[in-house]
């Protein structure tokens, strides 16, 4: 799957300093450092940007440009910035995001259009999160729809179905699981579909040293069922690994738990017991805790 770099995001007091100080080293840094490490594409977080939209982006782009030549993701909820966002782009880019939201068909999407470019929709609606696979699935189709009439292919649209953390008291677990099934079905309700999500929001609320496993083994479960690509860490070593399929022996555990299997975790090495019992809480198999390695 592709990985989009997700590691210059504003929310980053290093980030939102460099932006503000005009400090290229810093951000040029994590760019390379995440071409380098085998991103795809590199997401470029700014949130909503409300203090001179227009020039902090055009000089957010032109920086990361001059470190890389890889395809940029620009990610913005203010539809000024992601114009000129978009305009700065030498390589094609990807709109992230737009979504079922009016002020979204009517701000983003046209921009998608305009500057012909890939868009990221999610499933969000004027409603909210659709709680279920069915209504994720509807509500999605309706905004592809929209997409579609204003002149945008499926093969040009990303369709995310919004990661909730697996730590939110049953509804993480339960989410983990309906997001599973929301990939493995939507190339077939939708061809030429591609599909993304915002890995790192399953493992938010998880202690520090245990977000890895979690963001890992969802990555690993999401790919079986065709994920096209995730906006990662790519500079997470082991999580690289397991998406070029270097480690297929915890990848076949991985699919075991998906497939109900029952392990034996006595002939099993140390790591590989740390993805079971990971796979099976994202399976809603066994009830989140922060100690759900240590049981």
């Amino acid at each position: 799957m592709l990985i989009i770099g997700e590691n210059i995001h504003v929310i980053a007091q290093a980030v939102s300093t460099a932006i503000r100080e005009r400090d290229k080293g810093v951000i040029q840094d994590l760019t390379r450092v995440q071409a380098e490490a085998g991103a795809d594409y590199i997401d470029l977080n700014v949130g909503p940007m409300k203090r001179d939209p227009e020039e902090n982006m055009e000089w957010l782009v032109n920086t990361v440009q001059e470190a890389t030549d890889l395809p940029l993701s620009i990610d913005t909820m203010n539809p000024v910035a992601m114009e000129a966002g978009l305009k700065a782009c030498k390589k094609r880019p990807l709109l992230n995001s737009a979504s079922g939201k009016t002020d979204s068909k009517e701000q983003m999407l046209p921009l998608a259009k305009k500057y012909n470019c890939d868009v990221v929709i999610s499933v969000m609606t004027d409603r909210g999160m659709p709680p279920d696979v069915d209504s994720k699935i509807e509500s999605i189709m309706d905004t592809v729809a929209h997409a579609n009439e204003l002149g945008i292919p499926n093969e040009d649209i990303w369709v995310d179905p919004i990661l909730l953390p697996v730590s939110t008291a049953g509804e993480g677990q339960r989410f983990a699981v309906v997001c599973l099934e929301f990939i493995r079905i939507l190339e077939d309700v939708l061809p030429e579909i591609k599909s993304t999500v915002g890995l790192s929001n399953t493992s938010n609320g998880v202690p520090a040293e245990l977000r890895p496993i979690i963001n890992r083994t969802y990555m690993a479960m999401l790919g079986r069922n065709g994920l096209y690509s995730a906006i990662a860490d790519p500079l997470d070593e082991e999580l690289m690994s397991l998406n070029r399929g270097e480690m297929p022996q915890v990848l076949e555990l991985i699919y075991k738990v998906m497939d109900g299997e029952e392990i034996d975790l006595s002939g099993l090495a140390e790591k590989q017991v740390e993805y079971v019992k990971t796979a099976k809480v994202l399976m809603g198999e066994t009830l989140y805790s922060d100690a759900w390695l240590e049981s």
